[in-house]
C-alpha cells in the first residue's frame, strides 16, 4: 500500500495549526477504535470477542434533513472498525436470535423487501461477506435468493450511487439476513429520496411476487401531503414496517401511517435473568401523536386522538448496536480513506461497523413477520395488538418529556417509544 500523503491531504494539513490538531485527534480516534487495549502497534487486529474503545455516534450520510426529502434513520460509529472482525463490535445474528427467542424458526423462502433510495454498488458483495462471516446460507442473485431492482422493478438502469444510503442498505440487508437467513431478499432502490420516488418503489416492493413484508428505514416530517401519499402503503396481506425515527419524542412519516407497523427502538444488553437479556427504551427513538393520520380501530390508547407511534420495537441504540459489513464509500480502501471517513471528509464505511437507529429495528420486525408466515391474513399493524402476551414488555427508559407521559416514557403495557414491546418468538406476528 502506498502511504505517501496525497496532494489534497497535504493541502489540507497546511491550512492551519488548528486543523492539524484536529487531524491528530481524529487519527488518535481511529487508532482507539481499531486497536484493542494493550496492543503494541496501530495495525494490530482486534482479537475475536474483544470490544475496542468506542467512537462517537454520528448519523449516516443520508440522515441529513433536507426540505422535501426523506432521510434514512441509521446511526453508527464515527470511525469504521476496519481492523476488527465480525465479533469485535456489535450484536451478531446469534445474539439477536437469542434475545428475541427466534431459534428454530424459518422463513421457508418468503421474501422480505427493503425500500431505500439510490444505489448501493456493493450491496451483493457486502451481503455475501456478512453472511459468510456468520456461516449463514449464501443469498445471491444467481440462486434467486437476492435481487436488486430500481424503483420500477427493473434490474437496470439502477439509480446513481449514494454512499450514505449505501450504509443504510447494508444495515437493512444484514438485519434481514440475521433474523431470517432462509428468507429471500428484494432490494428496491428508489431513484431519489423524494416522496414520489420512494412511494413508487414502495408499490413495486409490496406487489412483487412472494413478498411477505416490506421494511422502510427512512422517514420525513408529516405535512399536508401525508394522507394523499398513504395509499402507497395500503397493501393488505403484506406487512409493511417503518422506522419511528431517531430524534427522540416526535413523529415521523411513514411510521405514522395507519397502514404500517411503526417500529420504535430499544437499548439491548445481556443480563443474568431468565431471558438472558434486558431492554430499555432508547433515548432517541421516535414516538408521539400524529397530527394527520386517523387512529386505527385496533389502537386503544387514550392520550392521542390520532394515530400513536410506535406499535412494537427492537434494538436501535447504536451503543448496543448491531454488526454490519459495508464497503461502499467515496474514498476507496486504505488507511487514508479510513482517516477521511473518521474526519467526515468522506462518506460511507470501509468494513465492519457497529450501527443502530430505528433503521435497524424496522428490518428486524419485517423479518419476524416473514418468519411468522401470517402476513396473508394480517390487517396492517393490528397483529401485535391481538397477541401482546407474545412480546417482551419494555418498562423503563424514555425519549423525552411529554404529556401524557406514556407517549415518551416506557412503562407496563403500551408506551410510545417501544409500543407493545419486542419479539418473544413469532407469536405476536
Amino acid at each position: 500500500m502506498n502511504d505517501r500523503v496525497p496532494p489534497p491531504i497535504a493541502r489540507f494539513l497546511r491550512r492551519s495549526g488548528a486543523r492539524i490538531a484536529a487531524l491528530g485527534a481524529a487519527f488518535a480516534l481511529v487508532l482507539a477504535v481499531t486497536t484493542p487495549a494493550g496492543a503494541e502497534t496501530a495495525g494490530a487486529a482486534v482479537a475475536p470477542g474483544a470490544r475496542p474503545a468506542l467512537a462517537p455516534i454520528v448519523p449516516f450520510g443520508c440522515a441529513k434533513i433536507i426540505a422535501g426529502q426523506a432521510h434514512c434513520l441509521g446511526r453508527g460509529r464515527l470511525a469504521p472498525n476496519t481492523s476488527g472482525s465480525p465479533t469485535s463490535s456489535g450484536l451478531k445474528p446469534s445474539d439477536l436470535i437469542s434475545a428475541y427467542k427466534l431459534s428454530g424458526t424459518t422463513g421457508n423462502g418468503r421474501t422480505v423487501a427493503v425500500v431505500d433510495a439510490f444505489d448501493d454498488p456493493n450491496a451483493a458483495s457486502d451481503l455475501a461477506a456478512y453472511r459468510s462471516a456468520y456461516s449463514l446460507p449464501a443469498c445471491t442473485a444467481a440462486s434467486g435468493c437476492f435481487k436488486k431492482v430500481n424503483g420500477s422493478g427493473q434490474t437496470s438502469p439502477l439509480p446513481s450511487a449514494d454512499y450514505g444510503w449505501a450504509e443504510e442498505e447494508s444495515l437493512d440487508l444484514d438485519m434481514v439476513s440475521a433474523i431470517c437467513p432462509s428468507c429471500h431478499i428484494l432490494l428496491v432502490e428508489a431513484a431519489g429520496a423524494d416522496t414520489t420516488s420512494l412511494t413508487t418503489a414502495e408499490d413495486t416492493a409490496a406487489t412483487a411476487a412472494g413478498v411477505a413484508s416490506v421494511s422502510n428505514s427512512w422517514g420525513a416530517a408529516e405535512d399536508s401531503s401525508t394522507l394523499a401519499a398513504d395509499s402507497h402503503f395500503d397493501h393488505q396481506g403484506v406487512a409493511i414496517t417503518a422506522s419511528s425515527g431517531d430524534s427522540g419524542y416526535g413523529v415521523s412519516w411513514p411510521a405514522s401511517s395507519q397502514y404500517v407497523t411503526a417500529v420504535g427502538g430499544t437499548s439491548l444488553s445481556t443480563a443474568s435473568n431468565a431471558r438472558g437479556w434486558t431492554e430499555t427504551a432508547w433515548s432517541s427513538a421516535g414516538s408521539g401523536c400524529s397530527t394527520q393520520e386517523p387512529k386505527p380501530a385496533w389502537q386503544t390508547d387514550t392520550g392521542c386522538t390520532h394515530r400513536t407511534v410506535a406499535d412494537v420495537s427492537a434494538v436501535a441504540d447504536p451503543n448496543t448496536g448491531v454488526a454490519v459489513y459495508d464497503t461502499a464509500n467515496s474514498c476507496g480502501s486504505s488507511s487514508w480513506c479510513d482517516l477521511l471517513l473518521a474526519l467526515g471528509l468522506a462518506t460511507g464505511a470501509d468494513g465492519w461497523v457497529q450501527v443502530g437507529g430505528t433503521s435497524a429495528s424496522s428490518p428486524i420486525i419485517a423479518s419476524v413477520y416473514a418468519l411468522a408466515g401470517n402476513t396473508g391474513s394480517t390487517h396492517y399493524g393490528q397483529q401485535p395488538y391481538l397477541n401482546p402476551g407474545s412480546l417482551f414488555d419494555v418498562t423503563s427508559g424514555s425519549n423525552g418529556t411529554c404529556t401524557p407521559t406514556y407517549l415518551c416514557t416506557a412503562g407496563a403495557g403500551y408506551d410510545g417509544p417501544t409500543g407493545l414491546g419486542t419479539p418473544n418468538g413469532t407469536g405476536a406476528f
